[in-house]
């Protein structure tokens, strides 16, 4: 039996398929076209109708209105006279045809466009402000090799801005940009002069926030708001939650509720969470003096006192915790070298008891002790200074000390904070720089100090005046935030205002020592006589 020959696919049927493909695009295309126009026709017939209806649905709603603000006695004569007067229309000569008029008449006035008139386009201030902009990007998005360039000299700038927005100034708070695909936008260096360009044409002592959207080759700019500057206060945050400070909305998703003067408002935080599930248990704060480190280890204390114990070792010697000594929970507050190497000996020590006791503990199926549950804090403010004097009295750094609680902490329910200044960086431990993963920066800062410190560049523009308090935080190897200190300056400043004195404070625990009290007294209390313990003892952290 012969076989039927396959019908061999002919060379024109894909071109055939393209062909119709193309013709059902554009008659899609003229429809859609149609569609708008007939709308937009349609719109025009109508729009007086539909200014009438909505002049008559307003008086009708002026009408309820009055009718339900009349008190009921007097909605008795109201009707009355509205009957009396629809009788006298409707005997006058004319009377209907005159009162359909003048109701129209009021319906057309009070159904109006009363929103104001908004400019189709930029004015020619801003208009010249874009094309500068246009034009300053030229060198950076533009080849020789492309044949229709985004952007040449003199060119359309309206492609390459399709969205942009003016502050009262006149200045740009928004804008979006295209840019050609063969940008190299992966470059941290190719960004960063864009970076700069821009902030520097748009007008400087502002931050923006740069948006880079490389699948699309879109960048977007926005100006940013100024951070809030509440005073300190009590945070509604559970134990282990702790608020470095206030943040922009767009990068957290929680709020808090905090009060600033006679107004409370939901302000994003940025909470540091430690403890024994902590990903970054201990904290480094750098900053320039004036900054407000001290600021943010005092605001930390405070919060670290509803829950735990405190100890605070201050290299400055400037009195700034003297509001703390005494107080419930505040186990030694030492500005002498002696006193710190005692109180960070006798940290070490815990660190190593409450790690020998949780794991004793749990080798026998037991929950951890309750002596080694309440959270210890270590507070120091400018450490390198003693490093300095330790070294020129032959006497051990008290850095040394912090191995252990650095360490082994987090599982201890020991939490190290260290403040220190930029130009003693490089005298911090090896320990301090490897085991603080959360860290800030306070006051102003150049982008590669920022780089060099939170390990990664802000998505926004440093600059150069900033309100005390002011700096960035990264927790770990999460995002950049931009951060603002709650005010919490020294109650017992006579530069202090009376508010954040007294917001300070509220917030103080009672005191339970007497000043002249010896400080490490309550340590000595706190554990008898605490052996040293030997290194190989200790059980290191589970990872």
């Amino acid at each position: 039996m012969a076989r039927r020959p396959l019908p061999r696919i002919l060379s024109t049927g894909s071109a055939q398929i393209a062909r119709n493909r193309e013709l059902a695009r554009a008659q899609i295309a003229r429809s859609r076209e149609l569609a708008r126009t007939a709308a937009d026709s349609a719109s025009d017939v109508l729009h007086p109708l539909i200014t009438i209806t909505r002049g008559l649905r307003r008086l009708a709603s002026a009408g309820r209105r009055k009718w339900a603000d009349t008190p009921k006695d007097r909605r008795g004569p109201l009707l009355f006279l509205v009957a009396s007067v629809i009788l006298v229309v409707a005997l006058v000569p004319y009377g209907p045809l005159l009162a359909v008029i003048t109701l129209m008449a009021a319906a057309a006035w009070q159904g109006r466009d009363r929103g104001p008139s908004t400019p189709d386009g930029p004015d020619e201030s801003q208009t010249e402000r874009l094309r500068s902009l246009y034009e300053a990007l030229v060198p950076y998005f533009s080849a020789a090799e492309d044949p229709a360039p985004l952007y040449a000299h003199g060119g359309e700038w309206e492609k390459a801005f399709p969205e942009y927005e003016f502050d009262g100034t006149g200045r740009v708070s928004s804008l979006l940009i295209r840019y050609p695909a063969y940008f190299t936008d992966g470059e941290a260096q190719s960004r960063a002069r864009i970076e700069h360009l821009l902030t520097t044409k748009s007008g400087r002592g502002r931050e923006y926030h740069f948006a880079w959207d490389e699948e699309g080759n879109e960048l977007t700019v926005t100006v940013l708001a100024p951070l809030p500057t509440g005073a300190a206060q009590r945070f509604v945050t559970s134990p282990g939650e702790t608020v470095l400070g206030f943040t922009d909305a767009t990068q957290v998703q929680r709020t808090l509720p905090l009060t600033f003067g006679a107004e409370q408002r939901d302000v994003p935080p940025v909470v540091w969470r430690t403890g024994i599930r902590s990903t970054e248990p201990h904290l480094l704060v750098i900053g320039q003096p004036g900054s407000g480190t001290s600021t943010l280890l005092r605001s930390i204390a405070l919060q670290a006192l509803q829950y735990g114990d405190v100890v605070i070792v201050e290299g400055g010697s400037t009195g700034e915790y003297a509001c703390l000594i005494g107080r419930d929970g505040v186990l030694a507050v030492e500005c002498g070298l002696a006193g710190a190497l005692a109180s960070l000996e006798w940290a070490a020590t815990e660190t190593e008891r409450r790690l020998i006791a949780t794991n004793r503990a749990r080798q026998i199926g037991n929950p951890p002790p309750e002596d080694t549950k309440r959270p210890l804090w270590i507070l120091l403010d400018r450490p390198t200074a003693f490093s300095h004097l330790a070294a020129a009295d032959d006497r051990k750094d008290p850095q040394s000390l912090l191995q252990v609680p650095l360490r082994h902490g987090r599982a201890a329910g020991v939490t190290v904070v260290v403040a220190d200044q930029w130009d003693s960086m490089d005298a911090l431990s090896d320990a301090v720089r490897q085991h603080t993963r959360a860290r800030v920066v306070l006051g102003p800062a150049t982008a590669q100090q920022l780089e060099s410190v939170l390990g990664a560049p802000p998505h926004t523009t440093p600059v150069a005046d900033v309100p005390p308090g002011r700096g960035y935080a990264r927790l770990g190897t999460g995002p950049v935030h931009r951060l603002q200190v709650p005010a919490t300056p020294d109650p017992y400043d006579d530069a202090t205002s009376e508010a954040h004195r007294q917001a300070v404070l509220d917030l103080l625990p009672a005191r339970t020592t007497p000043l002249e009290a010896e400080p490490l007294g309550r340590l000595e209390k706190t554990e008898e006589a605490p052996q040293p313990v030997p290194a190989d003892a200790v059980v290191a952290e589970s990872s």
